[in-house]
């Protein structure tokens, strides 16, 4: 394999943490053993210092590209260009790029040009203080700080490197990334920092939906989304990239089922359940929008309390939209509009017939459809009955039971003289619901069943 050639393997893909640290570690040694200054750098030094195991870990060195893939035997040349070059070591992805300063930024995420520099010029270039600290492996709990990251790290705060309007310039995504670390972390935003957010609001929109769509699913599942949620509405982000969320606020609700407030409260509550590693992106981004039909469907009733009918078909609609503007994929997009649609459908459950149930609680969705029932109804009035039911109703049932195999096929229904055509379907459906409530317990009962309630005399499905 070329020094430059792409790797597919495998290996490379699965990301592990400690395994990434120590690869790491042998590569700056070994760009230190070719003469060469190496450092790691940004956010995995400020997890370090944090305490924190990082994500990935990324090196800056005086090293040019091509030297670091010539040292290097599997290298992904993602941005040579700008000195970036990704290392393939241990099975591990790491990032190498030389120390740099950046040129004139057009697209609001690249620069035309890079001069390559030294570590004070590189990071000054970075986004936040936090993020701009460089960590020698030899001295671990000694940064190199040449932009005051270390002290804002001590105090909380999120700040921009320098003048925070050039910075959100230069890439419109960290407009959004200053939120995301600031929920994270547990962190203000620096005053100045966030006055430049919200004069600069607008402008997010000037990058791809896609960065957006991955920044906000970051936001709601990297810790506290309901924090970062109040920053992206007070910052009015929200308002530019989730106009159907924002408009959540002062939709008042009844108090009956709403103590907590109006529609946007209620949603704050909800994402403060989200759970990191626990909650995936489909349920959080449910979560999310799952009330967001409200505003178009509320009406005040004859006694004073407030309705919202068809809300959950409107918001499926709704939800559905904004996925696909945020460039999630087809079958989030799908899932997310799915769990909207039918988050109230638990409430009939206890009233339902034995086949209804069982097949509502058969749904491939039913699992992440209870986690938001239970979500909802927390960030609620708080009764958990009918949810209590679904779940006690699911739970008792094995999996043969739950899900079992059908007593009447089609190829069934042919054998028995049956003409494929409209009936088929609706036969089938019958049938299995019989079987459900327990009416047919055999192929053979299930085939006598079939004759009697629908014998094969018509045009379209009589004998063959």
């Amino acid at each position: 394999m070329s020094p430059s050639a792409a790797t597919s393997s495998p290996e490379a893909v699965r990301r592990d943490p400690r395994r990434a640290h120590a690869a790491a570690l042998r590569i700056v040694s070994r760009l230190r053993g070719a003469g060469h200054q190496a450092l790691l750098a940004g956010g995995c030094v400020r997890d370090l210092l944090l305490g924190r195991e990082p994500l990935d870990y990324d090196v800056a060195t005086s090293a040019p590209a091509g030297e670091v893939q010539r040292l290097f035997p599997r290298t992904v040349p993602v941005g040579i260009q700008f000195g970036v070059v990704l290392v393939v070591e241990g099975g591990q992805s790491v990032e190498v790029a030389t120390f740099r300063r950046d040129g004139r930024y057009l697209d609001h995420r690249h620069p035309v040009d890079v001069e390559f520099a030294d570590a004070r010029a590189d990071a000054e270039r970075r986004d936040f203080t936090i993020n701009g600290m460089f960590l020698d492996p030899d001295r671990p709990g000694e940064p190199i700080d040449y932009v005051g990251g270390r002290a804002d790290l001590q105090a909380g705060i999120v700040r921009a490197i320098g003048d925070p309007e050039a910075r959100f310039g230069e890439d419109r995504l960290r407009l959004l990334r200053a939120v995301r670390f600031a929920a994270r972390l547990g962190y203000e935003i620096d005053p100045g920092t966030f006055a430049a957010i919200r004069r600069l609001a607008p402008t997010v929109r000037d990058i791809a939906w896609e960065r957006i769509g991955e920044e906000i699913v970051k936001i709601l599942l990297e810790g506290d989304a309901r924090r970062g949620f109040e920053l992206l509405e007070r910052s009015e982000l929200l308002a530019v990239v989730l106009p159907e969320v924002a408009a959540l606020r002062g939709v008042e609700q009844s108090s009956d089922h709403h103590p907590e407030g109006d529609v946007w409260i209620h949603t704050l509550r909800c994402l403060a359940q989200i759970e990191p590693g626990r909650h995936g992106e489909v349920l959080a981004l449910a979560a999310l929008l799952h009330d967001v039909g409200k505003p178009a469907r509320a009406s005040r009733l004859p006694d004073g309390r407030i309705a919202f009918h068809g809300h959950c078909e409107v918001g499926a609609e709704m939800a559905r939209a904004v996925c696909q503007r945020l460039r999630r994929s087809g079958d989030t997009a799908e899932r997310v509009a799915g769990l909207v649609a039918h988050h109230l459908r638990h409430l009939d459950a206890p009233k339902m017939r034995i086949a209804r149930l069982r097949r509502f609680l058969a749904e491939p969705w039913i699992d992440d459809l209870l986690e938001l029932v239970r979500i909802d109804v927390l960030a609620a009035s708080g009764d958990l009955a009918a949810w209590r039911f679904c779940k006690e109703q699911k739970d008792a049932l094995p999996e043969r039971e739950l899900r079992p195999e059908p007593l009447l096929r089609g190829r069934d229904l042919v054998d028995l003289g049956y003409r494929p055509g409209p009936r088929f379907r609706e036969i089938l459906e019958r049938a299995f619901d019989a079987q459900l409530e327990g009416e047919l317990r055999s192929a053979e009962e299930a085939r006598s069943w079939a004759l009697s309630h629908f014998p094969p005399a018509t045009p379209s499905d009589g004998p063959a």
